[in-house]
């Protein structure tokens, strides 16, 4: 999944060049691209799809030249996840009525996560593959926490023993006193929005909880993987329902299960995260890009993305961003208020910086 706009990154992340494009730590890789290196260890390149907005097209065939056109699937609008879930699982099925193949079994990934221990990522998903190929089942990685974070979803363990269990329920991003309650209790999970089931498994649940989604892209069944599709897609997302697969089908079904995990893992989505997983300096100050001069500041996250100079003097606990004639300066601890920002900016100047 390659859709977002990644707003909260702000403005190093605009809507035309959006944070899973970017390279946050220098590698000369974005985060699109390393989410392919990863899997590619596992994944014939082929069987590799990737699901954005149109207007991403060209960013993403020029990142990764390994894939075919009709490897990226394009929406013609945001409609959330759950379109894009069911968008992929049909061309899939297109391709194995093809091969003569009855059913697969899918991973499904964001584009713009940090996973810093691959090996194990790589396990987890090795072995979650295993289960789902069992029997009729819909499975999720849950993060095991580290701290009561109020930035993710979380997961609560139900039924089974050891780390594989039925999920018991769903939570949204909770306040700061919630969260310590479940980190806590140690029955809750940080919601990767990593997935795993078998083809016919998620359209069976999408028939039962979004039969309307079903129901529309029924209409085109032949049209996939064929000149047709393109125009077939734009047709439909404008009335597709617009809902998330948590909230639609994996809140709703008694078959979701969840392998909890330790990879290193960071859906990287504020800027606070950044700084967290970034080098710093004896006062806490992480850096990116090198035109920075820190006097008498500590805890900062700072970037500098041109050739202009950034310098702070006795700042403490905040976001300072340059990037493309834009310079954002937040406290780190009112970071969730850059979304209204970018809003408010968007509307101010007509979408000319954001």
């Amino acid at each position: 999944m390659a859709g977002g706009i990644g707003s909260r990154f702000w403005p190093m992340s605009k809507n035309d060049c959006p944070k899973q494009f970017l390279d946050f730590f220098g590698t000369g890789r974005s985060l699109l691209q390393l989410t392919y290196d990863r899997f590619r260890q596992m994944i014939a390149k082929e069987n590799i799809l990737v699901v954005s907005n149109r207007q991403y097209k060209e960013l993403i065939l020029e990142q990764l030249p390994e894939l075919n056109e009709d490897q990226v699937l394009l929406e013609p609008m945001r409609r959330n996840t759950a379109p894009c879930f069911y968008y992929a699982a049909e061309r899939i099925r297109s391709r194995l009525r093809e091969k003569g193949i009855e059913d697969a079994s899918m991973v499904v990934a964001p584009s713009d996560h940090l996973i810093l221990k691959e090996g194990d990522f790589l396990e987890s998903v090795r072995r979650g593959l295993d289960f789902v190929e069992q029997g009729d089942v819909l499975l999720t990685l849950g993060i095991t926490p580290s701290r009561p974070e109020t930035g993710y979803g979380y997961i609560q363990k139900g039924e089974g023993t050891g780390d594989l269990r039925k999920v018991k329920a769903f939570s949204e991003k909770p306040n700061r006193e919630l969260a310590n309650v479940f980190f806590q209790s140690g029955e809750f999970l940080w919601n990767a929005g990593i997935f795993m089931w078998s083809l016919s498994s998620i359209e069976k649940a999408f028939k039962m909880f979004l039969p309307d989604i079903v129901t529309l892209f029924e209409r085109g069944e032949s049209v996939f993987g064929s000149k047709e599709e393109e125009g077939f897609i734009s047709e439909i997302y404008p009335i597709c329902q617009n809902i998330s697969i948590d909230y639609g089908v994996l809140e709703k079904a008694s078959n979701i299960h969840v392998l909890s995990a330790e990879f290193g893992w960071s859906d990287l989505g504020t800027w606070g995260s950044l700084h967290e997983l970034s080098a710093k300096d004896e006062n806490g100050n992480a850096t990116i890009g090198g035109n920075v001069v820190l006097n008498d500041s500590k805890g900062n996250m700072v970037v500098s993305s041109g050739e202009r100079l950034v310098v702070l003097q006795g700042i403490e606990n905040c976001v300072v961003a340059e990037s493309n004639g834009v310079v954002l300066v937040c406290k780190l601890d009112e970071e969730q208020k850059i979304r209204q920002i970018v809003n408010d900016v968007s509307v101010k100047f007509d979408g000319k910086y954001t």
